[in-house]
């Protein structure tokens, strides 16, 4: 019997009909003997049954036909029968058109759909990512050469926890200070500092920022019950003083060195600590000595790692920030030190104009406490010696030379730089798909965090570190923190800006540009987030250098 065949296509209809070669074969070979006589002719047509069925199987079909109210395109017949499945080539086809590509080639990678759309962000006429995004050298992923998390404890370290979760007279008490990234930094030293004293880690108070007016919550930002669950083998948490201790004044500590050991803090608290139940720390910020022995070690990257994430609020918005800049292909993160302070802060030229680096100066004469860098260095020499942050200019030929494509979208976290959307227009220029949680997120999703600094930059933290390369301008808490998170999470990609030895080839104005872009990825080969050990220089936190203490592969010994 004939068939009929339709293509889910609403704009261009399309049906093919087919019959039983029998039927064909019965037409081509009713070629009779011609007769003279018209009237004989029209008799045998009669007689035959075979052309009788196929004439009320004609009609029957173009009935069915007409009543469905479709058409035959004989137009697009040639073009679809090139293509399986009879897809078409309109555009509320494409994504199909584009899937049965993806089928005839395995090469190519199926691009994630989008889960929502912004209109600010992509609009009715958002394309879906081509192949050369995957192709592209840029995005291929450094050799993690094995190396997965491994936070085996020591028998000795095991033993002790034993005692310490059953600890109920001593309690430490902590103000942490800063902005969010500084804060974890903080949490992190003070779960260890609890762990040396052999204390009971009351939930540490944030302090509120007076700069941003920020009156988060520890729960507000991190998951409190998650914190206390994963570490509580190894610190016990309270989220409150109990009843007999809450008439107790602590004892505050006037504060405590830079690089402390674990000797200098059982020497300097313990006494105190016996005698009055409660310890009040503050000023906690890069306190610690980075140099711990192994087992501390892995409790940093433990509760760096593992405990301390983000609330449930916060993750969410997140990573569908993070789904959102995915939908369109992989995504480049950029943290950008731009702001008016940062430049203040280390003395350097803006790269803008005259107009704000002389903004920036005058500010430097006003408050020269803010002055961090070598007084005795001009802007040109902290320039050269990689004491300054990129500008956007800089950023976007680091970008270009290393091959980012220019369709790439860019997202970037940062304050308000200093010359507003002037300062962006070197990046913008070059990479027009450059966005910032603003952009992407719908109106009223960010509304409940206006008034929270810290949450913001949380925000920022998750679509840096989910991204598919990261890259820091300058620097800084987060830079380093969410190095050290990529690293233990597989070493995704990660460009560090070797910014001492590339800045002289960016002011040699006889290169070619083609000599300049073989010269810049030569110095960024060792430099594209591969494991680097934390011991091979003094001082490393191990937070941001998870190899080898918190991470291991198969030539690497485990602690017993």
């Amino acid at each position: 019997m004939g068939t009929w065949k339709k293509k889910n296509s609403y704009n261009n209809k399309v049906c093919y009909v087919s019959f039983p070669a029998q039927i064909i074969k019965s037409v081509s070979s009713s070629s009779l003997p011609e007769d003279k006589s018209p009237k004989k002719n029209t008799t045998k047509f009669f007689r035959n049954p075979k052309l009788w069925a196929f004439c009320l199987l004609s009609l029957s079909v173009l009935g069915i036909l007409s009543r469905l109210g479709l058409c035959l395109s004989p137009s697009h017949s040639s073009q679809e029968s090139q293509l399986p499945s009879s897809y078409t080539w309109s555009n509320s086809t494409q994504a199909e058109v584009s899937n049965v590509e993806d089928r005839s080639s395995d090469r190519i990678p199926k691009p994630a759909v989008a889960v929502e759309k912004n209109e600010t962000f992509g609009g009715a006429d958002s394309k879906l990512i081509t192949s050369r995004h995957v192709l592209n050298e840029f995005w291929k992923q450094p050799d993690g050469l094995g190396y997965k998390p491994c936070l085996e404890f020591s028998g000795e370290y095991r033993r002790e926890s034993r005692k310490i979760v059953r600890e109920r007279r001593k309690y430490l008490m902590v103000v942490v200070s800063g902005g969010m990234n500084q804060q974890k930094n903080q949490i992190v030293d003070a779960v260890v500092i609890a762990r040396i004293l052999g204390a009971v880690l009351v939930v540490p108070i944030l302090q509120v920022n007076l700069i941003w007016g920020d009156e988060s919550e520890f729960s507000d930002i991190f998951d409190l019950e998650r914190f206390k669950s994963v570490l509580a083998n190894d610190v016990k948490i309270v989220s409150l003083l109990p009843a007999n201790k809450i008439m107790t004044r602590p004892t505050e500590d006037g504060g405590m060195p830079f690089h402390a050991s674990p000797q200098w803090i059982r020497s300097h608290y313990l006494k105190r600590f016996n005698r009055d139940g409660v310890l009040l720390l503050r000023r906690l910020d890069s306190r610690l000595s980075k140099d711990l022995p192994s087992d501390l070690q892995k409790l940093r990257c433990k509760v760096a790692f593992e405990a301390l994430k983000f609330s449930p609020r916060v993750m969410e918005i997140g990573k569908k920030l993070a789904e959102r800049m995915r939908s369109k292909g992989p995504y480049i993160a950029l943290h950008l030190r731009l702001e008016k302070d940062v430049w203040v802060r280390t003395g350097c030229l803006t790269g803008l104009s005259s107009k704000y680096d002389e903004i920036a100066r005058i500010e430097g004469i006003k408050r020269p406490e803010l002055l961090t860098a070598k007084s005795s260095m001009t802007p040109n020499e902290r320039k050269l010696a990689g004491l300054c942050p990129l500008n956007a200019k800089e950023v976007t030929r680091l970008l270009r030379a290393l091959g980012a494509p220019r369709d790439a979208r860019i997202y970037w976290a940062g304050g308000e730089p200093l010359g507003g959307k002037e300062a962006l227009k070197p990046l913008t220029s070059e990479f027009p798909h450059l966005y910032n949680k603003y952009d992407i997120a719908l109106p009223q999703e960010l509304k409940p965090f206006a008034k929270r600094a810290s949450i913001m930059a949380a925000i920022d933290y998750i679509v840096c570190k989910e991204s598919d390369v990261f890259m820091a301008s300058h620097g800084g808490n987060m830079g380093h923190a969410i190095q050290g998170h990529r690293a233990y999470e597989g070493h995704k990609k990660l460009i560090t800006p070797n910014k001492r030895q590339m800045l002289p080839y960016f002011l040699n104005t006889s290169m070619t540009e083609t000599e300049f872009e073989k010269m810049i990825k030569k110095l960024h080969k060792q430099s594209l987030g591969q494991p680097e050990l934390r011991i091979s220089k003094a001082g490393r936190d191990v937070t941001k250098y998870p190899v080898y203490e918190c991470m291991c592969n198969n030539q690497t010994t485990h602690t017993i």
